[in-house]
């Protein structure tokens, strides 16, 4: 009854449900991937709470060869490194990062260089303050930068991709995203690829600064589409298999009966009511 699957029409579906359920199994993978790789970045993060910070030029690479280039990104293995560097803070050239959300309001992040001992800089992210009253683009007023020596720890992350222009408004820069590359081109000195979010600070950060939030990758979501592939990719198969069964049984129950052979014999009370010759 299963001769049937040999015809090419019943190949064709056993081939489409075959690459179906492959494709769907790689999908899985994919995302196992991804959730293993956003489960280390997690790992990364909750094991720098207890980080003994190392020298920030052990961690991130050169600065770039000339005033106004970036070093090259730090890899994805050191973001979320604690760090230390010291330098003094270049309060000529801070960064107003626009658009920014902490607590539920839209403000800005502020990214000061903090130039270091052998001329280059680093860009560390201060934390966010709010807008000024008329709007949540207006410029805020910032807190004084530490005048002198400044030592920080902080966390390596990566640039940002580049949204928009890096601008100068009443003599402070403006920008969307955190892209060193982009807003080492401002700056009269070279520039280290990654930079810093701010933990601690020697002296001590002004209170106006709200420490921004570190948030976990959410790799339960990926964990949850693997799971989702492969249920879909073994239900492919289970409905070909079901498909075949019922077609099965419908060619069984369309087949006919055979005649019966056997003769009727003729009953003992009419041979009994047969009169003799």
């Amino acid at each position: 009854m299963y001769r049937f699957l040999l015809t090419p029409r019943w190949l064709g579906h056993l081939a489409l449900a075959v690459v179906a359920a492959a494709v769907m199994v790689q999908l899985g993978n994919w995302q196992l991937d991804r959730y293993h790789q956003r489960s280390e970045v997690n790992d990364r993060i909750d094991a720098a709470a207890d980080q003994t910070p190392v020298a920030v030029t052990q961690v991130v690479g050169p600065p770039g060869a000339a005033a106004g280039q970036a070093g090259a990104p730090p890899p994805q293995s050191v973001t979320w490194t604690r760090v230390t560097a010291t330098g003094r803070y270049d309060s000529d050239n801070q960064v107003l990062v626009r658009s920014r959300t902490a607590n539920s309001r839209v403000g800005f992040e502020i990214v000061t260089p903090l130039v270091l001992a052998d001329g280059s800089a680093v860009l560390v992210d201060r934390g966010w303050i709010p807008p000024a009253d008329s709007g949540a683009g207006a410029q805020p007023q910032l807190p004084a930068t530490p005048a002198g020596e400044v030592t920080v720890i902080g966390l390596v992350r990566q640039p940002e991709p580049m949204s928009g222009a890096v601008t100068r408004r009443d003599g402070k820069l403006e920008t969307r995203r955190i892209a060193t590359e982009a807003l080492a081109a401002e700056l009269p000195y070279p520039v280290r690829g990654g930079y810093l979010l701010l933990q601690e600070q020697t002296p001590a950060p002004d209170p106006a600064f709200v420490a921004v939030a570190i948030r976990h990758e959410n790799s339960w979501q990926n964990g949850g589409y693997v799971v989702q592939w492969w249920v879909f990719a073994a239900m492919t198969l289970v409905g070909y298999g079901w498909l075949a069964r019922r077609e099965a049984q419908n060619r069984r129950a369309a087949v006919p009966s055979g005649p019966t052979d056997r003769a009727a014999a003729p009953d003992s009370t009419d041979r009994a009511a047969v009169p003799p010759a």
